[in-house]
């Protein structure tokens, strides 16, 4: 199972802030951005402080990738 997170670093740009900016913006911890910049799993809650701080749904900051055996 692995996720994609190439959609929020395009809005992160987008916005004009970094990722430190993102990260106190929304209040994670640097290991909660470290595995979003690794593309790890992070919790819903991280995932809905994102969609809120953008206006958006999962699926404008998230992608899952189906890693077939």
């Amino acid at each position: 199972m692995s996720f994609d997170y190439s959609k929020l670093w395009s809005l992160v740009r987008k916005e004009g802030i970094n990722k430190t900016q993102l990260r106190d913006s929304i209040g994670i911890s640097n290991d909660c951005l470290s595995k979003l910049s690794k593309n790890e799993r992070v919790s819903m809650n991280t995932l809905a402080k994102l969609c809120k701080k953008f206006n958006c749904d999962i699926g404008d900051i998230v992608e899952y990738i189906n890693e077939e055996d």
